[in-house]
């Protein structure tokens, strides 16, 4: 390798290292078997993908033989944003909002009812109404991709199945509706 190779090599990477870069690695959850109820079939394969795959726990089919049962609840929703001056709607705000609560085998709330709430803005023309469909079927994808990667980081909070008071996850929620999405 030359010099200049080297160079921009190293610089590379203390630019990946400065920008907080890091991957995701193993995560280390405290329960070995997860059930998973409710949320979409999509949801239920990522999020199964991702647990049994970064970590040691596996998702289990049946709830007598988990160590915690994950209860998730999904909302889609669609607003109108904004309006031209004819009154025709102009943009849309897609919202997408996952409800879950995580509970030990004896009946331990180990995380609280809480909420992961995404939204997006999409421009809307009537002319395009097929591909604006589609659009936002691939909104809503994305969010609840974003959704399950949220939830996975919060489900590594969890240290015990037996937590202290004070060692308690908290519970989250969204405490203002969300702002509009910038374009």
């Amino acid at each position: 390798m030359t010099r200049r190779t080297l160079l921009t090599l190293a610089c590379s990477v203390l630019m990946l290292s400065a920008c907080g870069f890091q991957l995701r690695g193993q995560q280390d959850y405290a329960f070995k078997r997860l059930y998973i109820a409710g949320g979409s079939a999509a949801a239920g394969a990522r999020l199964t993908r991702l647990v049994q795959g970064g970590s040691d726990t596996v998702v289990v089919s049946s709830v007598a033989n988990a160590d915690a049962r994950l209860q998730i609840t999904e909302d889609r929703g669609v607003s109108t944003l904004t309006l031209n001056s004819l009154g025709v709607v102009e943009e849309y705000a897609i919202n997408f909002s996952m409800a879950y609560t995580l509970v030990g085998k004896d009946g331990t709330v180990l995380i609280p009812p809480s909420v992961i709430a995404l939204n997006r803005a999409m421009t809307y023309s009537d002319q395009y109404s097929q591909a604006k469909a589609t659009e936002a079927d691939i909104l809503f994808a994305d969010m609840e991709s974003d959704a399950i990667d949220q939830l996975t980081r919060r489900l590594s909070l969890v240290r015990s199945l037996h937590p202290a008071p004070d060692q308690q996850v908290p519970g989250v929620a969204p405490r203002a509706p969300l702002p509009p999405p910038p374009l």
